[in-house]
């Protein structure tokens, strides 16, 4: 397990590009919805890259650290934490102010009886916090959820394709975006519509999904048959690169892997490292979610973790008993129910 979390730390280091665009930043940091699955490690990423290159800013992330010992293990890093529940307006208008803000807070799971609470998260929530940091620029997290699902043979929905959300998850999603893009025009704020899917670490994901599946000798769906994945590292990296491109009115940018990953494939391929043969349910469609990144590898270069390289991290993770985060992604739904 040592040369693997050895080799898993070593991806997360900040790259040269990064450093230089931290060193180039002006302004505080802050990261809402810090608790979550990319948000830790975030935090983390911003930090060493600020204290590598010598910077003075601030590195603040709020959240309501739901989770046990997260906020407590970027607080011992030297990241300044704050409790917050973003809902209660009081806690909101009380976080300081920043420069640059990243903005992850959202709900997906359990949408499906609980809309309203989801729209809150989603959209009317997003509306408050551009309020609260109309003279800051923001990057704020959405989901290529937005799009209709497109041919596997298309290479992906593309930035200038109109929005089509299916259920009230993406619905919402759309509605986070809009608000967002209302605020920017309405006070000149630089924002920066982040379409994130999918990413993945050796603890969750897409890739830890199918990879758990066949390992247990428990049938991967085919029914969403193609995926995009993206290294979370890599996804985070690009986050905070994407401070520099805000815009008025708001730029929006697909992150995303560059392959049209077939999830048979995947599973085929961690079965010849797990030394099974994989078992399958459903059939495959000629339709899926899949987002066209193209734009962000101009911007930033192709991400610097493979997916041959995730792929086989994720199986040695697995193998030696690493940790994972039971949140599934629910990649294989069709019809928008979360």
């Amino acid at each position: 397990m040592q040369n693997t979390e050895s080799f898993y730390r070593n991806l997360l280091r900040p790259s040269e590009a990064l450093l230089a665009d931290m060193d180039s930043l002006d302004g505080d940091i802050i990261i809402l919805g810090a608790g979550g699955k990319m948000g830790p490690d975030l935090c983390r990423l911003a930090w060493h890259a600020v204290n590598q290159t010598g910077s003075r800013k601030r590195i603040i992330a709020a959240a309501r650290f739901s989770g046990p010992g997260i906020m407590e293990a970027l607080a011992a890093l030297g990241i300044e934490t704050i409790k917050s529940d973003l809902l209660n307006d009081r806690q909101l208008q009380q976080l300081p102010q920043a420069e640059n803000v990243l903005y992850l807070a959202g709900n997906k799971f359990g949408t499906t009886g609980n809309e309203c609470f989801t729209w809150a998260m989603n959209a009317y929530l997003p509306g408050r916090v551009a309020e609260k940091y109309k003279n800051s620029r923001i990057v704020a997290f959405s989901t290529g959820n937005v799009y209709p699902m497109v041919p596997v043979t298309s290479g992906g929905a593309a930035e200038d394709q109109p929005p089509q959300p299916t259920g009230e998850y993406a619905q919402s999603c759309l509605g986070r975006e809009r608000m967002f893009q209302y605020c920017s025009e309405r006070h000149h704020t630089p924002v920066l519509i982040y379409r994130l899917n999918y990413a993945n670490d050796v603890s969750y994901g897409v890739l830890s999904e199918i990879a758990k599946s066949v390992m247990n000798e428990t049938p991967v769906d085919l029914t969403m048959g193609n995926v995009n994945v993206i290294w979370q590292g890599d996804a985070n990296e690009m986050a905070l690169r994407c401070l520099h491109h805000c815009s008025t009115p708001p730029k929006i940018l697909n992150i995303a892997g560059p392959e049209t990953a077939s999830v048979k494939w995947l599973a085929e391929e961690f079965g010849k490292l797990f030394g099974k043969k994989p078992q399958f349910t459903g059939e495959e469609q000629s339709t899926a979610y899949l987002s066209n990144a193209a734009e962000s590898f101009r911007l930033f270069g192709y991400p610097k973790v493979t997916l041959s390289q995730m792929i086989s991290l994720i199986a040695d993770w697995l193998r030696e008993g690493g940790k994972t985060i039971n949140k599934p992604t629910h990649f294989q739904e069709r019809k928008g129910k979360f």
